[in-house]
């Protein structure tokens, strides 16, 4: 599968939970996984970041997506 988006965890079903309009799927993570972040370089600077630096992703998105192969 080829994607433009530049966040994609490989993950297996776990439980569904159907509702009138949506459905919950929640998903457990299978693989290693990376999340890349675009941030400025003043902003990389104020946090002090570093390689190996423990930090927490917090992804703002209004839906997460679902594909198959």
């Amino acid at each position: 599968m080829r994607l433009s988006a530049r966040n994609i965890i490989k993950c297996r079903i776990k439980q569904i939970k159907p509702g009138a309009v949506n459905s919950e799927i929640l998903l457990e993570i299978t693989a290693p996984a990376e999340v890349v972040s675009i941030i400025t370089k003043e902003s990389a600077q104020q946090l002090g970041l570093t390689v190996g630096k423990e930090v927490y992703a917090v992804i703002k998105a209004s839906n997460v997506m679902i594909g198959i192969d």
